[in-house]
């Protein structure tokens, strides 16, 4: 797939397209209410700005996980006013590299209309705060590794109390 002129993307997430290329990462899961919301939030801050992550679903929530932006807040990310999307042909060809959070549900992953990277990892939806810490750093080590893979030096995040 040739891919055109990239452009930052702002903080939550949506495409500016007066600025510069950057690489674009699009993290996709069902309801992009989870994994995808974690994983962009994760990538945004650790890129510094060399690259962007946005996020979307399939069959977008109403938003995001009560308990996904507890824990995110616990690192210092606020990602509770993060609206779900609904993913978009627009959104896959923009996208340099699309990584599935492990959709669990064949005909509802966007697995099937693009070449993407999949990280089957568990959805955080009904989980405890701890495993929403589990996935959370599981989340930010598979972020960590993609970074590097892709040359880009890892910010650190700011923890919070």
């Amino acid at each position: 797939m040739t891919k055109g002129r990239r452009a930052p993307r702002y903080a939550c997430g949506e495409m500016n397209t007066q600025g510069p290329q950057t690489p674009q990462v699009l993290f996709v899961c069902v309801h992009n209410a989870g994994r995808s919301q974690m994983a962009a939030a994760l990538f945004n801050t650790m890129a510094g700005g060399q690259a962007a992550a946005a996020s979307a679903g399939t069959q977008p929530a109403d938003h995001v996980h009560d308990n996904v932006a507890a824990a995110m807040r616990e690192v210092g990310l606020n990602v509770s006013q993060g609206k779900p999307r609904m993913l978009t042909m627009e959104m896959l060809d923009q996208a340099d590299r699309v990584v599935t959070m492990g959709c669990g549900v064949e005909e509802a992953c966007p697995g099937a209309m693009v070449e993407a990277e999949d990280w089957g990892l568990p959805d955080p939806k009904d989980e405890s705060p701890e495993g929403v810490r589990e996935i959370r750093a599981m989340v930010t080590k598979r972020v960590e590794a993609l970074l590097r893979e892709m040359g880009i030096e890892v910010a650190p995040l700011a923890r919070s109390s």
